[in-house]
């Protein structure tokens, strides 16, 4: 054991590379240490005004590591829709691939501070993985576990403070016409392009993905029943999502929509069904050969990516096709909040923000007031009653 000495401030010692401070509180000797004289100065007068003010709370000795490996497993969401297993198994693997990889194994919860997190995000904002700098998107769902984790510390008095709840997050900026993930929307012909090169047992889910703007989690969960092909109004009802093999509702309450189909697609899927094996109600509407869900890692890679490279568009991927059908969904000139409906959005300005670049920046003709105040005039004077615009639903 290294030896003790004395140092200019009383109480306080060196041992070995580090200082070292003594206290009495609940009955007890409490021997804490630090990393440099100024440091155990600070702590050790923070340790005597909790004690003299009876605040004083034993140091947690467990570890990150520790804390957020049982955290993830008990945590139960702070919402009133509690906390989705799907939601779980993405914050597992944020802590393992980024958190854990960063923080020592042995970095004990009370000595993270809002310095390190700083330091953890500049990591992640310069770190690239698979070839690529993460996105500031991927950033902000990497910290929202590790965020978690410490409110969850906080409440139950493990730690003071959460450090990471003012940290600065990167707002780099992307390029125009592209989301923070580098996806965008095809065009019109290149979308034609894309869907003629598909094979043909795979055409109808892509033309439905372009169509309904849904998210491949939302068409393969799909049945049957869920799917009105018939009438004047064919749709689809979302009601369900399966992510990564879990059946559950769509990511939010939102999601919870109803959506049009064309009707040229909605007799392919007419089709489509009477040729299935699987055209029961139940069944879903775009099986794997054995009935069972879709994986969208395979399709992507044996389907997509091979269709996407002979049509010239080898960053599609499916998100493209949700951004494809907002495009179009404004170019008919719908607005932001049928669009935010449509795509299951839980704001019209989380849409807005989303897809401001596909929005036409012109400001247009000048807004001719007066021409207008006098048409009211004449109309007064001819004895005839303003026009009014219609209520919506009239």
């Amino acid at each position: 054991m290294a030896a003790t000495e004395k140092t200019r401030t009383p109480g306080i010692f060196k041992r070995g590379g580090r200082y070292v401070f003594s206290y009495r509180a609940d009955g007890k000797q409490h021997w804490e240490s630090c990393r440099t004289l100024d440091e155990a100065r600070r702590l050790k007068q923070v340790r005597t005004a909790d004690i003299a003010r009876g605040e004083f709370e034993q140091r947690s000795r467990l570890t990150l590591h520790e804390y957020a490996r049982d955290w993830v497993e008990r945590y139960q969401g702070r919402g009133r829709r509690g906390f989705r297993e799907n939601t779980r198994d993405e914050y597992r693997r944020q802590l393992e691939r980024f958190v854990f990889e960063y923080f020592s194994s042995s970095l004990r919860l009370t000595e993270l501070t809002p310095s390190k997190i700083a330091a953890f995000v500049a990591w992640l904002s310069d770190e690239q993985r698979e070839g690529k700098v993460l996105a500031d998107a991927t950033i902000r769902r990497t910290l929202s576990p590790l965020r978690a984790c410490l409110a969850s510390a906080v409440r139950e008095g493990v730690i003071r403070s959460n450090p990471a709840r003012d940290v600065d997050l990167p707002h780099r900026p992307t390029i125009e016409g592209v989301d923070s993930d580098g996806i965008h929307a095809m065009s019109r012909e290149e979308l034609s392009t894309l869907l003629a090169l598909m094979p043909d047992d795979w055409r109808p889910l892509f033309w439905f993905l372009a169509a309904t703007g849904l998210r491949i989690s939302e068409a393969i969960a799909l049945r049957w029943e869920d799917l009105q092909l018939s009438g004047a109004t064919p749709r689809v009802t979302v009601r369900r999502a399966l992510v990564k093999g879990r059946l559950g509702p769509p990511k939010s309450r939102h999601g919870r929509r109803d959506v049009p189909l064309p009707k040229d697609l909605a007799a392919v899927l007419s089709r489509t069904r009477r040729a299935s094996r699987w055209q029961g109600d139940e069944d879903l509407v775009f099986p794997a050969r054995n009935g069972s869900p879709l994986m969208p890692g395979n399709v992507r890679r044996r389907v997509l990516v091979p269709a996407a490279e002979k049509a010239g568009v080898p960053w599609v991927g499916f998100h493209a096709f949700r951004h494809t059908c907002a495009s179009m969904l404004f170019a008919d000139g719908r607005n932001a909040v049928q669009v935010q409906r449509w795509l299951g959005h839980h704001s019209a300005a989380f849409t807005l923000a989303t897809y401001v670049h596909l929005l036409d920046g012109d400001v247009g003709e000048p807004l001719d007031v007066a021409r207008r105040a006098r048409r009211r005039q004449v109309g007064k004077a001819q004895g005839r009653a303003p026009r009014t615009r219609a209520k919506a639903g009239t």
